[in-house]
């Protein structure tokens, strides 16, 4: 009983030492992740990703797409009902084992119109549910949102597609009531981006000011803003994203906030730059790249390991991709 109670105590000294060490270190490597019989994703872009019930959901996109579901434990692709709607342009978020769309566009470019209410994803029986009514004064698409002590925040995005109509707000919901409350808008108009919490300090990177048909991919934002929960209230990082882009995904990775991808004026091709913000040490690492570059894809966070899927490999248009990547750590 002694020894099976100090190989315990000894294991978990062990893996608690080797959590700190992912957390410490952001060092590893990209892979294509390939399921166990050979079945696939259906390809999509400006959909979004999630977890949710030990499974990765790959959801909406530009048409009417249907659902992909990969089982993290059987490693196989499902296809699952479409959406009720057409909807793109949006960051899933992820709360009791349910995924949340908001902040979501419908609708053919440039002018695609924001989705009136919030809709909920349900992979335990494959259900999609209409919800609350987004106030009208506050519907927009492309904005970020992320999830904080049981509620989900929504930040900027556009109100007419891609055209105009930018806006810094930020709202709070609550997905057990369904009530709205507006805070104190951003520093600053951005759409195309997501944002991520990491402790009690939410974080907004790249994306643009989208203004089609014309001068869209030059307008990225190179200025990170984050809301302070505790103090409620709005601060700059006083070094930029390395590398300005939009159509990024970002993702919370322990206590680094990683970004991947996007699109940009400065090339032709999707980006396959990964950038991390240490927020203990206030900087920036450059990590290893993407194996293939993307814009408008999705990405999610598993057991220390990110997932990325979706998305297209050329600025603006093109052939969306039928890859998905996963980031392990190397300690």
């Amino acid at each position: 009983m002694k020894k099976t109670l100090l190989f315990t105590t000894f294991f978990t000294l062990c893996l608690t030492f080797a959590l700190e060490v992912f957390s410490q270190s952001l060092v590893g490597r990209w892979d294509f992740a390939e399921s166990m019989d050979g079945s696939e994703y259906i390809p999509r872009d400006e959909g979004s990703l999630g977890i949710a019930a030990d499974k990765l959901v790959l959801l909406g996109g530009r048409g009417e797409v249907e659902t992909s579901v990969f089982d993290l434990k059987d490693r196989v692709w499902l296809v699952k009902p479409k959406p009720p709607l057409e909807m793109h342009h949006f960051q899933a978020v992820s709360y009791n084992d349910k995924l949340y769309i908001l902040g979501a566009l419908t609708g053919n470019y440039p002018n695609e119109v924001p989705i009136p209410n919030v809709y909920i994803y349900n992979p335990m029986d494959d259900s999609w549910t209409k919800g609350a009514e987004i106030p009208e004064n506050r519907r927009r698409g492309a904005a970020g949102a992320s999830l904080y002590k049981d509620k989900i925040y929504l930040i900027c995005g556009i109100t007419n597609g891609h055209t105009d109509g930018h806006v810094a707000w930020m709202d709070e919901f609550d997905p057990e009531t369904g009530k709205w409350t507006v805070l104190a808008d951003a520093p600053r108009v951005r759409d195309h981006f997501n944002a991520t919490a990491v402790d009690d300090q939410l974080f907004v990177l790249g994306g643009r000011k989208s203004m089609a048909p014309d001068h869209s991919f030059e307008k990225t934002i190179e200025e990170v803003d984050v809301f302070d929960f505790n103090k409620q209230e709005w601060y700059s990082l006083p070094e930029g994203i390395p590398t300005m882009r939009a159509g990024t995904s970002t993702v919370a990775l322990g206590k680094y906030v990683v970004t991947v991808g996007g699109e940009s004026a400065f090339s032709e091709t999707a980006h396959i730059e990964t950038e991390a913000y240490d927020t203990r040490k206030n900087k920036w690492i450059k990590m290893v790249s993407l194996i293939e570059g993307r814009h408008g894809m999705g990405a999610a966070v598993y057991k220390n390991k990110i997932y990325v899927a979706g998305g297209n490999g050329y600025r603006g248009d093109g052939l969306p991709i039928e890859t998905m990547e996963v980031f392990t750590l190397k300690i």
